[in-house]
């Protein structure tokens, strides 16, 4: 992937208004009241099936399994967290571990499954890519515990001050900002823009960035979308690095109420378009309950979609292993434990 030469003018790129940083187009403010009645709707006043009746068995994975697997494979390990196996080394996007992603333990959104290894389990990481701050994205007990066998910690601007705070190693660290590009051995990366917000506190709304990623290994071009609401950057990035064997599309935690930030799978398939995807791998989703939707609503709008367009979509259940090269569209997995009629039908191929 090469892109010395001048980008151009009219890329979308984030705003600063004093130490907060804003999306590229300026976004829709919910008002006050709004914002109390989502709260309210969402602590007090769920419908059914917005997470499973029970909690839910995934296989285990061991060291030696990943080890000997081939390259240029991929697994799901829950919600935004991809495990990737590129020219015999390990990458890890927005590694949540922990039992909630919340600030704290005993409260919050709580896993519905397992994670399929643990951090102690995982072979020698290369790098963590980092989307941005939030609670789902950014485990500091995980950030913590990967730091040991962590070669590098990519992240975006601002986000890497916060891992250096927590007592990670500056050098560890490399901060890009939207349209920087970086090398980490044969992989190049590129922060690339994502419409979205920060903070993990009352003070610290938009003081760091968020982005997406481009990984390049030479072999497949990825997009990992991290979190994003529906924008016109999604076209820039198809136009400047595309086309891209996978895309890692959000598809999971969406609501009317907050259409800026977080995509509906119409706009996830459509985003997956503009980037110029070949298969899209729904990600955000299968973990946590975070929006009003039932916890299967993602994986089945998003296959019904696709279908309907001719994209093909991957389903991996959470620990089972991807090729990059050939990925297979997957089971519905989450049929048995969510006890729904289907909505699409899977074609082979």
């Amino acid at each position: 992937m090469s892109h010395n030469a001048p980008l151009p003018d009219d890329l979308p790129r984030y705003r600063r208004q004093g130490k907060q940083y804003r999306n590229a187009a300026p976004m829709p403010k919910a008002g006050l009241g709004k914002t109390l009645k989502i709260f309210w709707d969402f602590f007090f006043n769920k419908p059914r099936h917005t997470q499973p009746a029970r909690g839910f068995e995934v296989e285990k994975l061991s060291q030696a399994q990943l080890l000997a697997a081939p390259d240029h494979s991929l697994w799901r390990l829950g919600h935004s967290t991809v495990l990737l196996k590129l020219h015999g080394l390990f990458w890890l996007t927005d590694p949540v571990f922990s039992e909630r992603a919340s600030p704290v333990q005993w409260l919050g959104p709580k896993r519905f499954h397992q994670v399929p290894i643990g951090i102690n389990e995982l072979p020698p990481i290369e790098a963590v890519i980092l989307s941005h701050d939030h609670y789902d994205h950014l485990d500091k007990a995980a950030v913590l515990a990967l730091e040991a066998k962590t070669k590098h910690f990519l992240t975006p601007t601002g986000v890497g001050d916060l891992l250096v705070a927590w007592g990670l190693p500056a050098g560890k660290i490399r901060q890009l900002d939207w349209w920087q590009q970086t090398q980490v051995g044969d992989v190049s990366l590129v922060a690339t823009p994502s419409q979205h917000f920060s903070g993990r506190g009352l003070g610290d709304g938009n003081s760091r960035l968020w982005c997406s990623w481009v990984i390049d290994s030479g072999r497949q071009r990825l997009f990992f979308s991290g979190d994003s609401g529906y924008f016109d950057g999604f076209k820039a990035i198809g136009e400047q690095y595309g086309p891209f064997d996978l895309t890692l599309m959000e598809t999971g935690a969406y609501d009317a109420n907050w259409p800026g930030v977080h995509m509906q799978p119409r706009e996830s398939l459509q985003a997956h378009l503009d980037l110029q995807g070949h298969w899209l791998l729904p990600i955000h989703n299968g973990t946590f309950d975070l929006a009003m939707h039932a916890w299967y609503d993602p994986f089945e709008q998003i296959q019904a979609l696709g279908l309907a367009k001719g994209v093909p979509v991957s389903t991996p259940a959470m620990s089972e292993r991807l090729e990059l090269a050939s990925p297979h569209r997957g089971s519905a997995w989450w049929r048995e434990l969510a006890e729904v009629e289907p909505a699409w039908e899977a074609s082979s191929g």
